[in-house]
């Protein structure tokens, strides 16, 4: 063999090698167990989602997809997990709003949500309800206001991590009525909820699947939602709009990622698995039903309201001069 044919032999052993683990990376499902990543507790609204469509794409694409809980710092641990994930297809994450678009303006973080984090598409989107224990003594947001500000920073509210959405809902309804309630972190929904049922914290800006319960038990009092517009199954409790703050809105949202240098094909087959998961007729009216509105997108959709929200938030944040606790 002289040495033009070497070369050449060289070359078509290098492509196949090449096109070989390329092909590999993309094989679809992965042929190791998925796992979808939520980064909070159990037992919130989070993993509720996140169970019920994992199951559905396990079924669809007839490989497991296991949810792993990673709670802690507001989401952040988890999305720091994925971030630093190998990127074939086999880990996903439940991204939440708080990780990827308004910690980014509070804090430092060892990941940038727009490099190292691929946009799959939407996941579901809510707004949150405030509720009070019985304790409180208060059945309307009036009255937990004026109880804010004739005993100011003694009432409390619970979030489910520094820079999350019921953190941000908290924080501007400070600004927005002029109270001073003291923020409580918690790792999920479900420890925050906990204390709020033993009276250890006042208030929380909740996800409604995890609230409502209690709330049609008679454990917790209603106060408003935080959407503009009253939703469809929770039509007798008003907004904090029509509660006397016009235009006061901060919706809750979860959606699909990976990680960052996830080959696209394997990021657009997942798209095309979770919007069929997410527009299946059983999962939607689950959802529904948890006041868990779907919202499957492109990839492209996608990434375009994360920028919107993280612009929209990052101008909230240095205009009230929040920041993390």
């Amino acid at each position: 063999m002289n040495k033009r044919q070497l070369l050449r032999a060289t070359a078509l052993a290098t492509a196949a090698l090449v096109l070989g683990g390329a092909a590999q990376a993309q094989e679809f499902p992965p042929k190791k167990p998925v796992t979808l990543v939520v980064g909070f507790a159990a037992g919130g609204a989070a993993d509720a989602a996140a169970r019920l469509i994992a199951k559905k794409l396990s079924e669809n694409i007839g490989q497991t997809v296991v949810v792993d809980n990673k709670g802690g710092a507001g989401g952040n641990i988890a999305h720091q997990f994925v971030a630093n994930a190998t990127p074939d297809g086999s880990v996903l994450l439940f991204g939440s709003v708080g990780p990827l678009t308004i910690a980014p303006h509070l804090m430092k973080l060892s990941y940038d949500p727009f490099k190292d984090l691929a946009p799959i598409s939407g996941g579901v989107y809510f707004p949150n309800v405030l509720v009070v224990h019985k304790g409180l003594g208060v059945k309307t947001l009036a009255e937990f206001v004026q109880l804010s500000k004739k005993k100011p920073g003694s009432v409390d509210f619970a979030s489910t991590g520094a820079g999350s959405a019921s953190h941000l809902a908290g924080e501007l309804f400070n600004q927005r009525a002029g109270v001073d309630m003291v923020h409580v972190p918690y790792k999920g929904g479900a420890p925050a909820l906990q204390d709020l049922l033993g009276e250890r914290i006042a208030s929380y800006f909740a996800a409604p699947p995890t609230a409502m319960p209690h709330v049609e038990s008679g454990k917790l009092i209603p106060l408003a939602t935080t959407g503009l517009t009253r939703p469809a199954y929770l039509p007798n409790i008003p907004t904090v709009a029509e509660s006397g703050f016009p235009g006061f809105e901060a919706l809750n949202w979860y959606g699909f990622v990976a990680p960052g240098k996830t080959p696209v094909p394997m990021l657009d087959r997942w798209n095309k698995e979770i919007v069929k998961a997410l527009n299946d007729p059983g999962v939607k009216d689950v959802l529904n039903k948890h006041g868990l509105t779907p919202q499957p997108t492109t990839r492209a959709e996608f990434a375009a309201f994360m920028k919107k929200e993280s612009t929209q938030w990052a101008a909230i944040i240095k205009e009230r001069k929040l920041t993390a606790d």
